[in-house]
């Protein structure tokens, strides 16, 4: 995919390859001495002619099973690694050539280490060096730690060790320190991984406001399907280390998963609803049928027509459904292609 003339995306990836070698040997002393002087090796393709764009403000969810290739390629857009192939553009620099420029108008936030390598710090002393490293005037850093002080709730921690916070607050004290130099584009890997439900909405809303105020562009790397069902209005689905979807999140369920769910509550204790479609649970009078898409609406109106009901509704398949289905059709592929 060649990127167009004209203005430039926040982010431009064309045929982006990374090939990894990883050492071989084989078990035991042996092999071990034998592969000293003589090495092998094999070549693990992480990620394989991967193309996209991805325009200023939009918040895309990057997705796709362990191994898939999403944080490699999170780490070639952040600048962490140099790709052995293809061509990339955040924000009009080369990420790889880690331009002071452009490293003050990027972040990459991990849930696994949200917060750094200096645990004896406090977290006041983390904005501190923050500010001293990304060159942050005093007027400005102060405006924007009270800000997100506020928006975070991270008053009560600031004069606290990083090392005494609990995950939650690790957290959110991560994402103020990744945002206090105010970042045009967000790498988010794992936002909220073990977090709480209520810690986790947090972040979320928070995430949301932010890019919505600012205008910041977000790419998303989540197995947390509620982050991606909050906040991302368009996929992109790879598997293998190539793309295999890219489009809206409607989109992926009338690819993947093109049925709907009818749940519906019956008054007569004889009904027999199985003719319909897939049962996939019954509790007394309660169904929750799964028929094909394009035959939901006669469906309904022909159990309607046919039985006395006490409620019905149309229900879309939730999105971790979606993503297993999707999971399971690429594995077929690959495994039919293979």
């Amino acid at each position: 995919m060649e990127i167009p003339p004209g203005p430039e995306p926040a982010i431009a990836v064309d045929d982006l390859s990374m090939t990894y070698r990883v050492p071989l040997r084989d078990a035991g002393l042996i092999a071990a001495a034998r592969a000293v002087v003589r090495r092998q090796y094999r070549d693990v393709n992480a990620v394989q002619n991967v193309s996209f764009q991805i325009t200023a403000g939009q918040v895309v969810g990057f997705l796709g099973r362990n191994g898939a290739g999403k944080t490699t390629t999170m780490k070639i857009l952040a600048g962490i690694l140099h790709p052995t192939g293809g061509r990339v553009r955040v924000l009009g620099h080369t990420p790889w050539r880690r331009h002071h420029q452009y490293l003050r108008e990027i972040a990459l936030i991990r849930g696994s280490q949200p917060i750094g390598d200096a645990p004896e710090l406090t977290v006041l002393d983390s904005f501190r060096y923050q500010q001293v490293l990304y060159r942050i005037a005093e007027s400005e850093f102060r405006n924007n730690l009270a800000e997100l002080s506020a928006l975070l709730d991270l008053d009560s921690i600031l004069q606290r060790q990083v090392r005494a916070l609990s995950l939650g607050e690790r957290m959110r004290a991560g994402l103020a320190l990744a945002l206090v130099y105010r970042p045009k584009v967000l790498f988010l890997d794992e936002p909220t991984i073990g977090l709480d439900t209520s810690a986790a909405k947090a972040v979320r809303t928070f995430i949301a406001e932010y890019s919505a105020q600012t205008g910041a562009t977000v790419l998303l790397t989540s197995h947390s399907m509620a982050d991606v069902e909050s906040l991302c209005p368009r996929l992109i689905l790879v598997d293998g280390g190539a793309i295999a979807f890219d489009g809206r999140r409607d989109e992926l369920r009338s690819v993947f998963a093109p049925t709907k769910l009818i749940r519906v509550t019956v008054t007569a204790d004889d009904s027999d609803l199985t003719r319909y479609g897939d049962v996939l649970q019954r509790e007394g009078n309660q169904w929750l049928l799964r028929v094909d898409r394009a035959a939901a609406p006669a469906t309904t109106a022909r159990i309607l027509a046919g039985f006395e009901v006490a409620d019905l509704s149309v229900e879309e398949p939730s999105l971790d459904s979606v993503m297993d289905q999707a999971y399971q059709r690429l594995r077929r592929t690959k495994s039919a292609v293979s």
